[in-house]
C-alpha cells in the first residue's frame, strides 16, 4: 500500500497493533510501545490473530511536513483514507474522534464494505512534530481489521480535481477476444496548475500474482482530459485487480478497479467423486423418510390488505426443525412461487420476501439460521466446520435438503403453480440456489444465484482470506484432518459439481470487487451448468450486487 500525502511518505507501513479495548488507547499521550506491530491493508486473521474476532485498536505516529499547512488550511484540511474496515470503526487524531463507520457493540452494525474518509482539521495538526492516528475496530465475524486500500492522508480538496477514472469501453469491464488487451485509464484535470509527473499502474491476478506494472510520465495542462492506455499481452482467462495512481508535486489520486477477461472460459472442470450421484440420491431418499409436520401460523401484524404472512415450520433431514415466512396473495388464485434462502450466518426475515401482488414469497432459514436453530446450531465461527469428518454429518448435508424440504413445501400448497417454483440467494444462498436447482432439477423452473460461495473450494482458499483460514486452523494447527480428507468431503457439496445437474434457466450477478466470493469460484460453478444462464457483472460491485440487478 502506498502512504503519502501529497508525494511525502508520513505514514509509516507498520502501525501498532492490540487486541481487546481501553478508552485510553486512544490518546495521543499513550505508550504503546510494548505493542505488536501489524500491517493495514490485509485482514489481521492472515497476520498472525486466526479465528480473532472483538475489538481491536490499530495506532500509527508520523510527522506531517510543515511545508504543507499553507496548502491544507487553503483546502480545508486534510483527509485520512483508510480503505475499508471490518466491520466498524471509530477514528481518533491526536486523541480526538474524527469520524465513525459502522455502529458498535451492543448494537454493533457493520459497514465492511465501506470505504472510510475522514477530515483532519488542519488546527488540530501538529505540523513537523509528532501525530497519532487511533483506530478502534470491531468485527464480529470471519475477517477483521483495516483490510482495503488507499491507506493516506491527502490534502484535503486537491486530489478531488483530478477526475480519475478507468475508461473501459466495455460497461461492465468484462473484456472478450484477443488476449492482447489494453487498459484504459482518463484523467480529466480541474486544478488550477498543469499536472507534471507519472501515471503508475499495477496488475494483479485473482490469485495475487502480479501480471504487469506500468509508469508513464504525463503533462496534463489545467482544464484538460486526457486518456492513457496500457497494453497487456497474452492475458489469461481470469479476473484482475488495478492500483492505478496519478501523482504530481502539486497532488495526487489513486484509484483501485477491477476487470474480467474471458471469464466463460476459466477452466475449473467439475470433480465429482464416483459416488457423488448415489450419495445425493440417498440423502433424497432419507429426507422423503422424515415426515415434514408442515404448520403454518398466520401473523395477523403483518398481513395487509394484498397479502397474508405465515409463520411456517417443518422437519427436516435428522428431523431437525426448521423455519421461515411465507407471503400469499389474499385474492385466491394459482400463483408462481420464490423461494428465498439465506446468506451465511444471516436470517430471512418476512419483510424480504415481498416479490409483488402476484408471486408467493416463501424465506427459508436453513438450519442454525435464524429461527431455525432450536435443534441444530453450530453457531459462528464455525458453522462451515461442523461434521466435516464425514461427508454423512457435514452441516451442508442437511442444509442443502433443507432447500429441498422447502420445495416440497411449497409443491403442497394448492395457491402455488407448481409449474413456476424458483429459487434466489446471495452469497452463501447463492451456493443453496444452485444446489436447490441440481437437487430438484425437475422442479425448479428459475433459479437466480447472486456473488455464490462454496464454489472450488481449492482454488477458493488461494484466492480469499476466508474461509480458508479456518480450514487452515483445522488441518494444520488442531490436526483434524488431512488437506486430502477435507477436499474429499467439500467436493460433495462444492456447487461446480451440482452445476450440471441444474435444467432450469440460470441468471448469475457477481461483484468484481468481491473479495469474499471472488468471481473467479462463481464461474468455476457457471461455466460448469449446461441450462440456458447468463449474468451480469457490477464493476463497482463488492459482495453483494445493486438493486438494478433485481430490476434488469
Amino acid at each position: 500500500t502506498v502512504l503519502l500525502c501529497q508525494g511525502q511518505a508520513v505514514l509509516p507501513e507498520k502501525w501498532k497493533f492490540q487486541k481487546g479495548d481501553n478508552p485510553e488507547y486512544a490518546s495521543l499521550s499513550f505508550d504503546d510501545s510494548g505493542w505488536a506491530t501489524i500491517v493495514p491493508g490485509t485482514v489481521w486473521e492472515q497476520q498472525g490473530y486466526n479465528m480473532y474476532d472483538g475489538f481491536a485498536w490499530y495506532r500509527v505516529s508520523f510527522t506531517i511536513p510543515a511545508s504543507l499547512k499553507k496548502e491544507a488550511k487553503q483546502y480545508g484540511g486534510l483527509e485520512v483514507h483508510l480503505g475499508k474496515i471490518d466491520d466498524s470503526d471509530e477514528t481518533f487524531f491526536n486523541g480526538v474522534m474524527i469520524g465513525a463507520t459502522g455502529k458498535m457493540p451492543p448494537k454493533d452494525v457493520t459497514a465492511w464494505d465501506t470505504q472510510r474518509s475522514y477530515t483532519i482539521p488542519s488546527d488540530k495538526v501538529n505540523w513537523g512534530g509528532k501525530n497519532t492516528l487511533a483506530v478502534r475496530v470491531f468485527d464480529s465475524g470471519g475477517n477483521g481489521g483495516i483490510y482495503f486500500s488507499p491507506i493516506e492522508i491527502t490534502t484535503k480538496g486537491i486530489a478531488d480535481f483530478i477526475v480519475f477514472t478507468p475508461a473501459f469501453k466495455e460497461e461492465d469491464r468484462i473484456i472478450k477476444g484477443s488476449p492482447d488487451i489494453e487498459i484504459p485509464v482518463r484523467v480529466k484535470n480541474e486544478f488550477k496548475k498543469d499536472i507534471i509527473g507519472a501515471i503508475t499502474l499495477k496488475v494483479v491476478s485473482d490469485f495475487g500474482d502480479e501480471i504487469a506494472t506500468f509508469k508513464k510520465d504525463v503533462k496534463i495542462k489545467k482544464g484538460t482530459e486526457a486518456s492513457f492506455s496500457f497494453p497487456v499481452k497474452n492475458i489469461a482467462p481470469g479476473f484482475y485487480k488495478v492500483t492505478a495512481r496519478v501523482q504530481s508535486t502539486s497532488a495526487s489520486r489513486e484509484i483501485l478497479f477491477n476487470f474480467g477477461y474471458e471469464p466463460e472460459k476459466i477452466a475449473s472442470p467439475a470433480d465429482p467423486r464416483p459416488d457423488f450421484n448415489e450419495f445425493w440420491a440417498a440423502a433424497k431418499r432419507e429426507l422423503a423418510q422424515v415426515d415434514p409436520q408442515y404448520k403454518m401460523v398466520k401473523k395477523d401484524s403483518l398481513c395487509t390488505p394484498e397479502h397474508n404472512v405465515y409463520l411456517v415450520e417443518m422437519r427436516s433431514l435428522g428431523n431437525a426443525r426448521i423455519r421461515g415466512w411465507l407471503q400469499v396473495p389474499v385474492k385466491p388464485g394459482k400463483y408462481p412461487a420464490i423461494m428465498q434462502v439465506p446468506g451465511y450466518s444471516s436470517t430471512i426475515m418476512p419483510e424480504y420476501i415481498n416479490y409483488g401482488d402476484d408471486i408467493i414469497g416463501f424465506g427459508l432459514n436453513i438450519r442454525g439460521h435464524g429461527n431455525s436453530k432450536a435443534d441444530v446450531n453450530p453457531g459462528f465461527p464455525g458453522y462451515i466446520l461442523s461434521g466435516l469428518e464425514n461427508k454423512e454429518t457435514y452441516i451442508y448435508r442437511g442444509a442443502y435438503m433443507d432447500c429441498a424440504r422447502g420445495i416440497d413445501f411449497l409443491f403442497s400448497l394448492p395457491e402455488v403453480d407448481t409449474t413456476r417454483v424458483g429459487v434466489e440467494g446471495g452469497s452463501q444462498g447463492g451456493a443453496l440456489t444452485f444446489a436447490t436447482a441440481a437437487l430438484n432439477n425437475t422442479r425448479i423452473a428459475a433459479c437466480a444465484p447472486q456473488v455464490p460461495f462454496l464454489s472450488d473450494f481449492q482454488h477458493y482458499f488461494k484466492v480469499a482470506s476466508w474461509p480458508g483460514n479456518e480450514f487452515t486452523t483445522y488441518v494444520e494447527q488442531e490436526h483434524k484432518q488431512t488437506w486430502e480428507q477435507v477436499f474429499n468431503t467439500l467436493s460433495y457439496f462444492d456447487i461446480k459439481n451440482l452445476a450440471p445437474m441444474i435444467k432450469a434457466p440460470l441468471l448469475m450477478s457477481c461483484g468484481l470487487r468481491d473479495d469474499v466470493c471472488p468471481n473467479h469460484i462463481n464461474f468455476a460453478a457457471y461455466n460448469n451448468v449446461h441450462s440456458p444462464k447468463a449474468y451480469f457483472a457490477y464493476p463497482e460491485a463488492g459482495h453483494g450486487v445493486p438493486q438494478a440487478f433485481y430490476i434488469e
